[in-house]
């Protein structure tokens, strides 16, 4: 970050611009940026030696947003309007990312994971915080567990199309050997959420006593996924922990 006040305080003891944008990195256009003020104040470089603590009082009035975060964070007014639904959900443990996904699939929050983690930070009480803080836990014996996740890869063009489309995948992972299997897909609905678990199921040669969901879309709640799962072949022993503490299906 451009330290403001070594530029005013190198500017005011008379260097040029030019020893200014070689000795600190910093273009032209950034110091007359920065030295506008300063000028428009009647301030003029080889003036009155001024302290640190004077410029960077001025700093602070001629630009605030360097002071204070919330002025150049142009999305957290949208995330303000959910304060009361992430410190509770917060409180519960549920984690920073898990919680823009849901504001962004339930109530249509327009803002990146590093903002509201950005926010949450800046204006969530510590008490609320410290829920986020997890104790690891010893490990699970082999076949007793798997976690589940969901997230946005990123954007791949279709060469068919030209489009670019959104790359979505479906994680599960087996924490007593860490092993893991990912498939990538275009669309997260009912029919791939149920198709990924029996891949992965295939794929790890049998099925976890227990599923633990961390990060999953809501539409995939409107179908009783597991039952499906599990009237596609044999009887399993199955039971599942819904986003951590939302119920439970079981499956026998």
């Amino acid at each position: 970050m451009i330290d403001i006040v070594e530029i005013l305080m190198h500017w005011s003891a008379g260097r040029s611009q030019n020893e200014l944008a070689v000795s600190l990195g910093v273009d032209r256009k950034t110091l007359r940026k920065y030295t506008g003020p300063a000028r428009a104040a009647g301030m003029e470089p080889g003036g009155p030696p001024m302290g640190e603590a004077d410029w960077r009082r001025l700093v602070a009035e001629w630009f605030p947003e360097l002071v204070d975060a919330r002025l150049r964070q142009s999305s957290w007014p949208a995330i303000e309007e959910h304060r009361d639904y992430i410190a509770a959900q917060l409180k519960v443990g549920v984690s920073a990312a898990t919680i823009h996904q849901r504001l962004v699939d339930e109530r249509g929050l327009d803002a990146s994971v590093a903002s509201v983690r950005r926010w949450i930070r800046a204006n969530v009480p510590d008490d609320a915080r410290r829920a986020q803080v997890r104790v690891l836990r010893e490990c699970p014996p082999p076949g007793v567990l798997a976690e589940i996740d969901y997230g946005r890869l990123g954007r791949w063009r279709d060469p068919r199309s030209g489009r670019r489309r959104t790359v979505w995948a479906f994680v599960m992972v087996l924490p007593c050997s860490r092993h893991r299997f990912l498939r990538p897909t275009l669309v997260m609905d009912q029919r791939e959420w149920t198709a990924a678990h029996g891949e992965a199921f295939a794929f790890f040669g049998g099925v976890p006593a227990r599923l633990v969901p961390e990060n999953v879309p809501r539409n995939i709640f409107q179908l009783l996924w597991l039952t499906l799962l599990c009237g596609r072949g044999p009887s399993l022993p199955v039971a599942a922990v819904v986003n951590g503490a939302a119920g439970w299906f079981s499956g026998t």
